[in-house]
């Protein structure tokens, strides 16, 4: 009887486990992806970490196009992250400013692609950004990047200088991250939103530089209008594409994902909506630098004003931005890389969402795949 009473409790206890086996293997499956991996096809060894994080240009949409071309074409290992919130893990919410899971493999990061706007991240997802810029690693930076950050005024943040309004009392920082690292931040808008465009022109001085490899003069082109900045740039920085503002020719058409522009627009724009003289001086649209903040190493940056998710169509825009890549890492640029897109590609027009559209698109991140 004992002997059987021992054989029923093990039995029990063996049903039990199974239970909790099973319940733990559901819930491991039922977890929700809080970022994307892309393993390299013919892997080159180099890691590149791409953060996402705008409310306005679909850094979510653009990211995992450039993750997915990377790797499949170019044997980059890519991981995407995306702003979303605690308590929603796996769903993209780009309005939400406080949280892009997953900044730790910036540890194994060879080369950082930042696309983010106005983000007010927690110190301890601030710190693996600011190590890596410390250790002087590679950064391209896409369109919002220039004011990748912002806080409060009464923020208690220990990165509060990597603000865009940043003018405290650490001087080297004024402007933030995107005048210090970068070369600039955000300023004005050059061209007229939503009503001119951006066709890329190559200065004769740069027609030779790796980062324009495989691109004709005015090929770039995207319904993004021009960034200004403030001329000269600083440090090294040298402009590498400048921007055309060009006019639309057609209707305006707010349901257009590019609101009634098109790449066939011919039109030079003279002024802009606020009458400034738009094409007398070229604002640069894609430029290099380098960059060093305090207490860390030299470290190279490119950045390109133009890049959103739509923008990512033309070919021209996408091959710049490869290329950036290329260059940020020291590896030869293909002297015509594969940009072609990968799987279907169907993005959103830019523009602000509200925090309903977000909360009911319910976009899971596992779905950008």
């Amino acid at each position: 009887m004992k002997k059987l009473s021992t054989l029923l409790l093990c039995a029990l206890l063996m049903a039990c486990g199974q239970k909790t086996e099973k319940k733990e293997t559901e819930e491991t499956v039922k977890a929700p992806k809080q970022l994307l991996t892309f393993k390299g096809k013919g892997d080159t060894g180099k890691h590149v970490v791409l953060v996402s994080g705008d409310e306005e240009y679909r850094s979510e949409e653009a990211l995992p196009q450039l993750a997915k071309i990377l790797s499949e074409h170019h044997g980059f290992t890519c991981t995407v992250l995306f702003a979303q919130r605690p308590d929603s893990p796996g769903i993209v919410d780009a309005n939400y400013l406080k949280n892009i899971p997953g900044l730790k493999a910036l540890d194994t990061a060879d080369a950082m692609v930042l696309f983010t706007r106005f983000r007010a991240l927690p110190d301890e997802q601030m710190k693996p950004i600011d190590n890596y810029l410390k250790a002087g690693k590679p950064i391209v930076a896409i369109r919002t990047a220039t004011h990748a950050f912002n806080f409060a005024e009464d923020s208690t943040s220990n990165y509060v200088h990597y603000g865009n309004y940043y003018n405290g009392e650490k001087k080297e920082w004024t402007d933030g991250f995107g005048r210090l690292v970068l070369g600039e931040k955000w300023h004005t808008h050059h061209g007229h939103h939503k009503h001119q465009s951006t066709r890329g022109i190559i200065p004769e001085e740069t027609k030779s530089h790796p980062i324009t490899n495989g691109i004709e003069n005015g090929e770039i082109w995207g319904s993004t209008d021009v960034y200004g900045v403030r001329l000269p740039l600083p440090g090294d920085a040298e402009h590498v594409v400048l921007g055309q503002v060009v006019n639309r020719k057609g209707e305006y058409d707010e349901n257009d994902v590019f609101y009634g522009m098109r790449p066939t627009d011919d039109e030079i724009a003279t002024v802009n909506d606020k009458e400034i003289t738009v094409n007398e001086t070229l604002m640069p649209i894609a430029w290099t630098k380098s960059y060093q903040i305090p207490n860390g190493k030299m470290g190279k940056a490119f950045t390109s004003t133009i890049g959103s998710s739509s923008d990512l169509m033309n070919e021209g825009v996408r091959r710049l931005l490869i290329n950036g890549v290329f260059w940020a890492l020291d590896m030869p640029v293909p002297e015509k890389a594969n940009v072609n897109l990968i799987g279907a590609y169907d993005p959103s027009a830019y523009g602000f969402q509200t925090d309903e559209y977000w909360l009911e698109k319910q976009l899971k991140i596992e779905d950008l795949e």
